[in-house]
C-alpha cells in the first residue's frame, strides 16, 4: 500500500487491480515508436493501465477519490477490459469498511472512475458506501444522460442514476470546496466538466488530475488520450495545471499508472517535464 502524510492528512492510494487498453487509445495521435519507449505493449497493442483511487484520511472523515471499474460490467466489456474488481479489498486491507468512507468525489463518470459507486443487489441497485454523499459536476452528468454516439460507451447509468435519484449524489457547478482543505477544480478536455481534487494540508498540496494526466508519460502537454472529447482545450488544461503545480510543487496524482501513481512533476536541465517519485513511505 503506496501511503503518505501530507499536513494533517493522510493520503493512501487504493487499486481496484489492473487492466489492458489499447496503447493506440491510451496515447491518440502519439506514434508508438515514442510512446512505447516509456510503456510497453504486448503483440495485441495493449498496454496495463492502472485503476488507482485516492483514500484522504482527515482527521473527521474518509474520503475517496474515484472507485475504479466495479463489478457491474457488461460480459462484452468484460471480455475486453477484464474485471479486476479489487478495491474493496484493497480498502479492508487499510482498515476501512464501506461504512467508514463520508465522502466519495468522481472526476468524471466513465465506467472505470466510478464502477465502484454501486453494486447490484438482486434486481436492484444499491450504495457501494451507504453513508457516503457523493459529488460530480453537474455538467458531467447531463452529458452522460445524452448518451452521445461519441462516447455512450463510456457510461454506465447505473454507476449514478440510482444516486441522484436518492439525493444521496449531489451535482456541482463549477469549482468549490467539498470540506476544508480539499477541493474541486474543472479541467476541460478529457470530458468538458472533468474536475481535478485537490488536497491542501499544513503548507502542502497533492492533486489527483485525473484523466487530464493519465500516466507520467502523458506530462508533455501534446501527449493526450484518444478518448479526449476536446483535444485543444486538454492542452490548455495541462498549461493551467502545470502554472499552478509547478511553482507550489504540488504531488500529481496519475490515475492510470500502476507503477507511478503518484509523482512531484518538475523541470530538469533541458526544460522537459519529468516525474519524481516522493521517497518511499
Amino acid at each position: 500500500m503506496v501511503r503518505m502524510t501530507l499536513g494533517d492528512f493522510e493520503l493512501s492510494i487504493v487499486s481496484d487491480g489492473i487492466y489492458p487498453l489499447d496503447g493506440g487509445a491510451l496515447f491518440g495521435v502519439v506514434p508508438k515508436v515514442m510512446w512505447s519507449r516509456k510503456v510497453p505493449a504486448d503483440e495485441k497493442n495493449f498496454v496495463m493501465a492502472g485503476l488507482n483511487s485516492l483514500l484522504i484520511r482527515t482527521d473527521k472523515q474518509n474520503v475517496l477519490v474515484e472507485t475504479g471499474m466495479g463489478s457491474k460490467l457488461s460480459e462484452k466489456m468484460v471480455k475486453v477490459y477484464g474485471q479486476p474488481a479489487k478495491l474493496l479489498n484493497n480498502l479492508a486491507a487499510s482498515g476501512i469498511s464501506p461504512d467508514e468512507i463520508d465522502i466519495v468525489i468522481n472526476t468524471h463518470l466513465h465506467f472505470d472512475h466510478c464502477g465502484w459507486n454501486t453494486v447490484r443487489k438482486g434486481d436492484r441497485v444499491a450504495p457501494t458506501f451507504p453513508r457516503a454523499k457523493y459529488y460530480t459536476q453537474e455538467g458531467e452528468w447531463r452529458h452522460a444522460q445524452e448518451q452521445h454516439i461519441r462516447d455512450a460507451v463510456s457510461y454506465i447509468s447505473d454507476n449514478y442514476n440510482p444516486l441522484i435519484e436518492s439525493g444521496q449524489m449531489e451535482l456541482l457547478r463549477g469549482d468549490c470546496e467539498i470540506v476544508p482543505g480539499i477541493s474541486v477544480k474543472v479541467f476541460p478536455g478529457h470530458t468538458m466538466h472533468m474536475q481535478a481534487v485537490v488536497v491542501a494540508s499544513g503548507g502542502k498540496t497533492a492533486c489527483y488530475i485525473s484523466d487530464l494526466i493519465p500516466t507520467s508519460a502523458h506530462l508533455d502537454p501534446s501527449w493526450l488520450m484518444a478518448f479526449d472529447l476536446s483535444p485543444i482545450a486538454t492542452i490548455d488544461s495541462k498549461k493551467q495545471y502545470y502554472e499552478l503545480a509547478l511553482p507550489e510543487k504540488w504531488l500529481t496524482v496519475f490515475t492510470h499508472d500502476d507503477a507511478v501513481p503518484w509523482a512531484y512533476v518538475e523541470k530538469d536541465e533541458g526544460g522537459r517535464l519529468v516525474a519524481r517519485k516522493p521517497p518511499a513511505t
